[in-house]
């Protein structure tokens, strides 16, 4: 029988929510409101100024996540051995994340690199000139990197439903009994 997980999966998926929704949010509204003000100087400035107030707040939920899905993995540790799909659904997963994280991250360092050059503040514009990135360049890539943290995240989300899925009583007990069945054959082959 199940025991309950109610604070990490609260973690795990509050986390995610956040991260996917905060994402898709600034790809669409905050910066298609900044495009279609004419992506001038100054409407770059107010873009780049509302990502720096999400940044803290995404790394939150991207933490809080992260401790989540850990520790839905260390409660679940034997049943990602013992029932057929559950570890292929936790190494996906876990392959997800870490992309998510590298766009994120990534996503991040361009749009400093951004938020520097347009800033009216001298010194900033000396600090963005310290940035391996081209301004033009960075916008470019940024276009682009936006969308891969919803869809990287949302991916997760649908990762997240199959784990679901796959606690159910009924589920548990097929996958288990897939793996005795194919354990012997696995056995065989390696030897």
């Amino acid at each position: 029988m199940s025991q309950r997980n109610t604070v990490i999966r609260t973690l795990n998926d509050v986390g995610l929510a956040a991260w996917f929704g905060g994402s898709l949010m600034g790809a669409v509204g905050l910066n298609g409101a900044a495009e279609q003000e004419g992506g001038n100087l100054r409407t770059a400035r107010v873009a780049s100024n509302g990502w720096a107030r999400w940044t803290p707040v995404n790394a939150a939920a991207i933490g809080l996540h992260l401790v989540g899905a850990v520790g839905i993995g260390v409660v679940n540790r034997r049943r990602m051995v013992a029932q057929r799909g559950v570890g292929a659904a936790s190494v996906a997963k876990t392959v997800v994340t870490a992309a998510a994280l590298a766009a994120t991250a990534y996503a991040r360092v361009l749009g400093k690199k951004i938020e520097l050059a347009s800033s009216p503040n001298p010194g900033d514009a000396q600090r963005a000139e310290d940035l391996p990135v081209e301004v033009e360049q960075a916008q470019q890539q940024l276009s682009i990197v936006q969308w891969a943290i919803p869809v990287l995240t949302g991916v997760l989300e649908v990762l997240n439903a199959l784990h679901g899925e796959q606690q159910r009583p009924g589920q548990q007990v097929a996958g288990v009994l897939q793996r005795a069945v194919s354990l012997p054959a696995q056995l065989r082959a390696a030897a």
